[in-house]
């Protein structure tokens, strides 16, 4: 099996890959054909059928594992396939491993990391809150380690909601550090509760799509609604505490347009909108230089739209 990140123009490339989905559409001179987004642990690749139905391509659905023929081409800068054949391949066929996109660090060791920061938190409710998410609920704290942070951009692989947790509370925890005045008990329980939202927002793998309620609510508010609810089964657990948690949590986009339903009123919410921000597009860019073909295209890879800017490889 060859895999995606390695593809090359020019190619032709044959094996098993997973439909992750699939679309119909026409020509500008009205013929059909077929998109499909093929995936495995490497990435994802735009494959087109220009001829549904013809000999070699049979019928398949977003979901199940395709064994393709097809050469490799490159469109207006992004690789992608022209599928000469394909067919549904049953199960035993394939490794599942193969094609889920998953972290490079061991998850079991970064959960550990991450409940040495709770046992760090020295306010009773707070820390009692973090345990009831992390600690007490063994469904919760699984669903949350092997979740995605994203359906793309960022942290869009198994593991990648936890190690993007805990790359915001290490960068808040250094914040603490340089800024005495911020809330640090307050600052790490928002880091880690900011994007728990995120596993009622997206599907687990392989889907890994957004739900109707991540469509419709979206995970800031979904978060803050769970952290309120699980506040509110903890006796004595302040008002104020709760609200400044929360408002962390909705905050920390940092602007309405970019999705927070408030913009950072505490210095703790502005923190934790920073840290989260740092990490969201430092893995970006790291993502995007070691994408297929980069190698090939030189130092310069050109506009990105969601960092608004031309990017470039550093000389090393």
């Amino acid at each position: 099996m060859k895999y995606i990140e390695s593809f090359r123009e020019g190619e032709k490339v044959a094996g098993v890959y997973l439909c992750k989905s699939k679309s119909s559409a026409v020509t500008k001179n009205g013929k059909p054909y077929e998109s499909a987004i093929l995936q495995d642990k490497t990435g994802t690749v735009d494959a087109k059928i220009w001829e549904p139905g013809s000999l070699g391509i049979d019928d398949f659905e977003a979901l199940d594992y395709v064994d393709i023929v097809a050469d490799v081409i490159v469109f207006n800068g992004v690789t992608q396939l022209n599928v000469k054949r394909i067919r549904k391949v049953l199960e035993g066929g394939y490794d599942p491993k193969d094609y889920l996109p998953v972290s490079e660090k061991d998850i079991d060791e970064m959960f550990e990391e991450l409940k040495k920061y709770i046992a760090s938190v020295k306010d009773k409710y707070l820390h009692t809150l973090l345990s009831r998410f992390f600690i007490e609920d063994a469904e919760f704290s699984e669903c949350f380690k092997t979740h995605s942070a994203a359906k793309s951009v960022h942290h869009g692989f198994i593991g990648g909601l936890l190690e993007h947790t805990l790359s915001v509370v290490k960068l808040c925890d250094f914040y603490t550090k340089m800024y005495p005045m911020l809330n640090r008990d307050l600052l790490i329980t928002a880091a880690m509760l900011h994007d728990i939202g995120k596993t009622e927002e997206i599907e687990a793998f392989p889907v890994n799509d957004y739900t109707d309620d991540g469509n419709l609510l979206g995970h800031i508010v979904m978060g803050s609604e769970k952290t309120g609810r699980m506040a509110d089964t903890i006796e004595g657990f302040p008002r104020q505490l709760r609200s400044q948690l929360q408002h962390c949590i909705l905050a920390h986009h940092g602007q309405l347009e970019y999705g927070s339903p408030k913009k950072p009123a505490l210095m703790e919410a502005l923190a934790l909108c920073y840290a989260d921000d740092t990490d969201a597009k430092l893995e970006t860019m790291k993502e995007l230089f070691s994408g297929t073909g980069i190698q090939e295209n030189g130092k310069w890879i050109g506009y990105n739209k969601r960092l608004e800017t031309n990017l470039r490889r550093t000389d090393w």
